[in-house]
């Protein structure tokens, strides 16, 4: 689980949450109000369901739940595995491999490996991993653009919302008594909208982008490391070529 996702959430709510009770005359309440609520989640919702196919909008619950659980490999233990394929393909041949796809669970490192056992041409093997890497950037992205889309109309809606109450707050200026609750109201949606957005929908699609270029990095050490394997490199040399990817303090991979 990700720590930081999960404590950022918990800390940015319990700040809002304590800055509204210690304030003199305040209560959680004034705070509470359905109409807003709908206007500012249910338009956004609907904004992005005009920007987005019906089946992007269907995968927003799995993409929220990489936030807290991502599944992105470590670049140091992928490193590691491939050097350990590296030299038992320098030891037992290429064909000795296959033995290993059983503990391969990256079904990315799994494909190459395979390719590589069969024989396939280095270039092929290059094109189809990249074109791999393409696919899933492009699925990381629609998922990051669907957080962004979310993030830029909740504030626009809260907006709407705001005036749509001090339009009923207008018109219904014959009781003065009722214009402080009314302004009150009407300004809630645009703290809704704003809430909304810089502390969910931003932040996630923020740690969506961090997390696909994580995982990207990973696949192109993949990439280059299956192709070092298939062409019979040497295991140091292969470790000493992927492990310019890593900071300096990690470069010492576990035997």
């Amino acid at each position: 689980m990700d720590i930081a996702t999960a404590v950022g959430l918990l800390l940015g709510a319990a700040l809002l949450l304590i800055s509204v009770l210690i304030a003199p005359g305040s209560s959680l309440a004034a705070f509470v109000d359905v109409p807003s609520g709908l206007v500012v989640v249910g338009g956004a919702i609907a904004a992005c369901g005009i920007a987005y196919p019906f089946g992007a909008l269907l995968r927003t619950p799995s993409v929220t739940m990489k936030l807290f659980f991502p599944k992105a490999p470590e670049l140091k233990a992928t490193i590691a595995q491939l050097v350990s394929f590296a030299e038992v393909a320098r030891r037992d041949g290429i064909l000795a491999l296959e033995n290993k796809l059983d503990e391969v669970q990256d079904p990315f490192v799994k494909m190459g490996v395979q390719m590589a056992v069969d024989g396939t041409d280095g270039e092929l093997i290059e094109a189809v991993m990249r074109g791999e890497i393409e696919a899933v950037a492009a699925r990381h992205k629609v998922g990051k653009g669907l957080m962004e889309t979310l993030g830029r109309y909740a504030p626009a809606f809260g907006m709407i919302g705001t005036l749509m109450g001090l339009i009923i707050m207008l018109g219904n200026m014959d009781d003065p008594e009722a214009i402080g609750p009314g302004m009150a109201v009407a300004l809630i949606t645009t703290l809704y909208g704003a809430i909304m957005s810089n502390l969910f929908c931003l932040p996630f699609a923020d740690k969506l982008g961090y997390y696909s270029k994580r995982e990207m990095e990973v696949r192109e050490a993949v990439v280059r490391g299956i192709l070092s394997i298939q062409e019979g490199d040497n295991p140091r040399v292969l470790e000493q070529k992927l492990s310019t990817m890593l900071p300096q303090a990690d470069r010492t991979l576990a035997a």
